[in-house]
């Protein structure tokens, strides 16, 4: 499979690929680590998680593994090197948009 250079992630392409950044996991262990690190804002149906796993994995980012310790009726994935770089990348492009919200005051103060 060859790999396409990403310029931005899809917000669900970049949680994936932050969801698979702690270790090997299955699709709906996925959509619940994704509803888990976004506090529930992002709530995702299957469909939308299995056809977003067909692209990362046809783009190289994610790729099939063996991890399933003996259930095999569930797809494992993991990130690829190129995964990894792509979720990198992204995470320095949302944190630098981040701090420009910040510093437009866009992003309310949270209370202490």
């Amino acid at each position: 499979m060859a790999t396409r250079n990403v310029e931005a992630l899809s917000p669900l392409s970049a949680a994936i690929l932050f969801a698979l950044a702690g270790g090997d996991s299955h699709g709906y262990a996925i959509i619940k680590e994704i509803e888990s690190m976004t506090d529930g804002e992002m709530r995702l149906n299957t469909g939308s998680i299995y056809l977003a796993l067909h692209r990362l994995l046809s783009d190289g980012l994610i790729a099939e593994t063996d991890s399933s310790a003996g259930d095999d009726r569930r797809r494992y994935y993991k990130l690829t090197e190129a995964g990894r770089s792509a979720a990198k990348s992204e995470a320095r492009r949302l944190a630098q948009l981040v701090r420009a919200a910040s510093a437009r005051k866009l992003i309310p103060r949270t209370a202490q």
